[in-house]
């Protein structure tokens, strides 16, 4: 005996039996919503993600708003966002914000620059040859776990007061994190890429530009972002110490001169400043690796 049985997209067929004996069911599979329209069910998934992300801030700062407006909180040491809001687009009106943010950036930019070469070049060569790795890997994991900020009196040693300093900071900070990806990025090639271009004769440069580079660069690129938002923290953190421009320096000044609504506009900066940074490294890695999956748009 048979039946069929109309059912979900995910059910599939099987067989029962009864006391009258073994009884087949057909399933009848029909398509969800998302294989009858997927484009459409990408766009609302897309919708109610881009919702969410807005909703969740928005519904903080509302409710800082609030408790600044309600005394919830001391509004002169948190400030209401629309106070802070005021005084941050009053500061750029005035030019007066304008220097310390290009200040910080030009930092970082320099400063992950010089490290992610380094860090880029000296993982490949540890990723890929053992005796390099064995000869420089129980050191630079000794200075690895050195915190970086303790290095600045000694860069202030070498370079003096200016850029320098805090160039070299963000450059070490950034250098590690490369490499570490970087090389577990190339030791984590799957044998079977070798083993296949090892077969169509490849030589080392071939190896290494149609094998360990496509296979490794997706993950080296996750450790290149992660140093982007890490290579602000260090900027700010050096900026308070030893610097006299940059938004680390209007963050601690104004919070000395007990000026908070400045303070929380250079925090803001500084927040969105690590937002758009990490997001160009994202999308870059997005257009170098278009074979890769990503985080966002490609499931």
């Amino acid at each position: 005996m048979s039946g069929e049985t109309d059912v979900g997209a995910d059910d599939t067929a099987r067989v029962g039996e009864d006391r009258a004996g073994p009884v087949e069911i057909l399933l009848v599979r029909r398509p969800g919503p998302r294989e009858r329209d997927p484009v459409r069910a990408h766009r609302r998934r897309l919708a109610l993600e881009i919702s969410l992300a807005v909703a969740v801030p928005t519904a903080l700062v509302l409710l800082w708003q609030l408790a600044a407006y309600r005394h919830w909180v001391d509004p002169r040491v948190y400030p209401a966002p629309s106070t802070i809001a005021a005084d941050g687009w009053q500061r750029a009106a005035d030019g007066k914000l304008w220097p310390d943010v290009r200040a910080t950036l030009q930092r970082v930019v320099a400063g992950y620059a010089v490290g992610t070469a380094a860090g880029y070049a000296i993982g490949l060569l540890m990723g890929a040859l053992r005796i390099v790795r064995a000869a420089l890997e129980p050191l630079l994991d000794a200075l690895y776990v050195v915190p970086k900020l303790a290095l600045l009196p000694v860069f202030l040693n070498m370079f003096g007061l200016g850029e320098g300093p805090q160039i070299a900071l963000v450059a070490t900070t950034v250098f590690f994190f490369v490499w570490i990806s970087t090389m577990a990025a190339v030791m984590g090639v799957a044998e079977g890429y070798r083993e296949a271009g090892q077969v169509f004769g490849a030589g080392p440069w071939q190896m290494f530009r149609h094998v360990l580079l496509p296979a490794s660069l997706p993950q080296v690129l996750v450790g290149m972002r992660v140093a982007a938002g890490v290579a602000v923290l260090v900027i700010v953190a050096s900026e308070q110490i030893a610097a006299d421009s940059g938004l680390g320096h209007l963050v601690f000044d104004s919070r000395a001169l007990f000026r908070n609504d400045v303070m929380f506009v250079g925090i803001v900066c500084v927040a969105v400043l690590g937002v758009v940074f990490s997001e160009l490294v994202r999308l870059l890695g997005r257009r170098l690796t278009p074979w890769a999956p990503h985080d966002r748009g490609r499931h």
